[in-house]
């Protein structure tokens, strides 16, 4: 399946902001029939495309597959957060499928959007199938790592000092296979980093995790518990963003999940180890059937 990025774009209304999307491929009996939503992580640069649009043909032939730009993102809109960054970005998710009449989704999230994936399964459970998190954010409790790891502190490094080379050893930190790290990627993610009101945005973001009065509601892991949906963990074994033990909390409190660890695999499994990933994430999703609301 041939699928540009350009005959894929889209965009709608979404709670009183624009989120640019990309969809292809149409229902099928695999999954319940049920649409899947692919949201992507949060460093600098980073947007729908550049996280899942290699992924997308082979998605794109099982079910109608949605890549959004978060809010803050790529295409998408940049407002101020308000409260929290899942919440604010879970609550135009929905606001965005209701534009698009779309009442139930499976929902895939990596880093960042594993947070606002899970917020939203937790806010609008009714709206969820299936959920698939590959390293999530909030959810991913260090057990062992120093904090902040050495992924995010390059984040950080970034934001402080915005240049190519902060971008490349950031980058660099994502993968194992170093060979991925091309000096096309990296401009391609700087001219997103610096595009007009992204560094904005992501300040915005970042502040919302360290505000003491917005910071507790992203602690998603204090609120595992209550997820009643099949969750699919999946992380790369070489993670320095969000390593690998901080998906035991997540493991222990789902009621319903099951973990895939990727070797050889750092942050970017949907890159790293493309058909692996693609494989195990339509097997888990073709095992939902619609009428019992499993």
């Amino acid at each position: 399946m041939t699928i540009t990025k350009e005959s894929a774009q889209r965009s709608a209304k979404a709670g009183g902001i624009t989120l640019n999307y990309y969809e292809a491929g149409q229902a099928t009996e695999v999954g319940g029939g049920l649409p899947l939503v692919m949201l992507h992580g949060g460093g600098p640069g980073a947007s729908a495309w550049s996280n899942f649009g290699r992924a997308l043909p082979h998605f794109a032939a099982s079910f109608r597959t949605l890549l959004v730009d978060q809010p803050g993102f790529g295409g998408s809109d940049k407002p101020e957060v308000v409260g929290n960054y899942y919440r604010h970005a879970a609550d135009h998710v929905v606001a965005l499928l209701d534009e698009l009449g779309i009442d139930r989704i499976h929902l895939l999230g990596n880093s960042l959007g594993g947070g606002t994936a899970m917020r939203l399964a937790l806010t609008h459970p009714d709206r969820v199938g299936r959920l698939i998190l590959m390293g999530p954010g909030g959810l991913s409790l260090n057990l062992f790592h120093a904090d902040p790891t050495e992924g995010v502190q390059r984040l950080m490094d970034f934001g402080a000092n915005p240049t190519r080379e902060a971008l490349r050893a950031f980058i660099s930190t994502m993968v194992v296979n170093q060979e991925l790290v091309t000096d096309e990627l990296v401009e391609e993610r700087f001219a997103d980093a610096t595009a007009p009101g992204a560094r904005e945005a992501m300040r915005s973001m970042g502040m919302s995790f360290w505000n003491p009065e917005t910071a507790e509601d992203g602690m998603l892991w204090r609120e595992a518990h209550r997820l009643r949906k099949h969750t699919l963990l999946t992380w790369g074994r070489e993670d320095r963003v969000n390593p690998l033990d901080g998906a035991f909390t997540a493991l222990k409190l789902i009621p319903r999940a099951q973990l895939h660890v990727f070797p050889n695999c750092g942050h970017w499994a949907q890159i790293e180890a493309a058909e692996e990933f693609a494989e195990i994430s339509t097997a888990f999703l073709a095992r939902h059937v619609e009428r019992s609301r499993s």
